[in-house]
């Protein structure tokens, strides 16, 4: 592709290498010292990158730390159960990472004899491993000249080209890719990536830039031309979609709670949560706070219980604190409703009766973690 189609005219090669250097160059005295920058591993600079995908460096370094704890090698990771993979990541959200983690540790085994692959083509094979994952990996483990463009790229190269294209727009990736193919340091890729990756999420991040603290402003287009508050130009992400469910704490005569395995494939599948019903779909969040009697369209919460799990338990009126919590793409808003059912009423592998105490042993998604907090406190009020 030309990028003059694009409106973007690249620089000549003298000023290309001084960019490179100046980069480079804070990169060594300005780099942060983090566990996965000390190893050339490529299976631990896996992990560390996928971990980092929608999550803060900070929270991902002790959870980086305890999953090659319990994981220390591909093999360990593409035979782990379940339940013990999904307990590892637990906190960590987007599960479909870590399974997608598992479905590529086991190509590894299978296709690569164990030993991650070390070219672009074989990596970018993998499960879960996109363009971006495999740039990183490529280029940090073995050296190779590959770009790692993420969000944090663009917005840099949005600046520094003056970039009228919408980076949130898929199809304007390959914009930013062609740049970079341009711009990386052949000898250090690696660092090179890492160096861009650091300055996106600190000094050019995109909320309160410190611009003139930037070592690559003077190659700036954006704030040579006093532009920075244009660039990059993202159209606004669309609002969540609310869901509107009900979590049923059931306890048994000896104090313990119905926990109830996910069995669905998609968003918490593995996971152990109360017994969960959606109710409604509705298009305003502030529809959640109208009368009941507005709301249940489909019944009460104990009739649409007793519906779907043929089962009649002796229904509370305690009250407990109603739950919220957003996904990426859905705000679920959670009532939670008790009761006492008899232990020998429900069997099967996807239903559990746990001790209060015990909670901690079961893979749980955020969600049901705060509808444990919720639940907990209500026991002593």
């Amino acid at each position: 592709m030309d990028l003059k189609d694009y409106g973007i005219d690249m620089w000549e090669e003298e000023k290309i290498l001084s960019f490179r250097r100046t980069l480079l160059a804070w990169y060594d005295k300005e780099k942060r010292d983090l566990p996965w920058r000390r190893t050339t591993n490529p299976y631990h600079i896996w992990v560390s990158e996928i971990m980092l995908q929608q999550t803060q460096v900070v929270t991902v370094i002790p959870y980086y730390q305890r999953f090659l704890d319990c994981f220390p090698s591909i093999a360990d990771l593409a035979q782990a159960p379940e339940e013990q993979l999904l307990k590892a990541w637990e906190g960590l959200g987007y599960y479909s990472r870590v399974r997608n983690m598992q479905a590529a540790a086991q190509q590894i085994m299978s296709d690569f004899g164990g030993q991650f692959p070390s070219n672009h083509q074989d990596i970018s094979r993998l499960k879960g491993i996109g363009p971006y994952t495999a740039g990183a990996i490529a280029s940090i483990a073995f050296g190779l000249p590959e770009p790692a463009v993420d969000g944090n790229v663009m917005r840099v190269m949005a600046r520094l080209f003056e970039v009228n294209h919408d980076i949130g727009d898929p199809k304007n990736r390959k914009i930013f890719q062609k740049i970079m193919e341009i711009l990386i340091d052949p000898e250090r890729p690696g660092d090179f990536n890492q160096a861009l990756m650091d300055l996106g999420t600190d000094i050019e991040s995109a909320k309160n830039p410190r611009p003139e603290e930037s070592p690559i402003r003077f190659f700036s287009a954006a704030y040579l031309n006093g532009t920075m508050d244009k660039y990059p130009i993202k159209e606004p992400k669309k609002k969540p979609r609310p869901v509107f469910l009900y979590a049923f704490i059931l306890q048994n005569s000896d104090g313990k709670v119905l926990l109830e395995k996910n069995q669905e494939t998609g968003l918490l599948a593995g996971f152990w949560s109360f017994p969960l019903i959606e109710y409604r779909l509705a298009q305003q969040m502030d529809l959640f706070n109208q009368e009941q009697d507005q709301l249940l369209e489909q019944g009460s919460p104990q009739s649409l219980f007793e519906t779907k799990y043929h089962l009649k338990p002796n229904w509370s009126e305690q009250v407990f604190r109603d739950v919220s919590h957003t996904f990426s793409h859905q705000k679920w808003q959670i009532k939670l409703v008790s009761g006492q059912l008899s232990a020998h009423q429900l069997t099967g592998q996807q239903y559990v009766w746990v001790s209060p105490d015990d909670f901690d042993q079961f893979p749980m998604a955020g969600p049901q973690k705060k509808m444990v907090q919720s639940y907990l406190l209500g026991r002593f009020t």
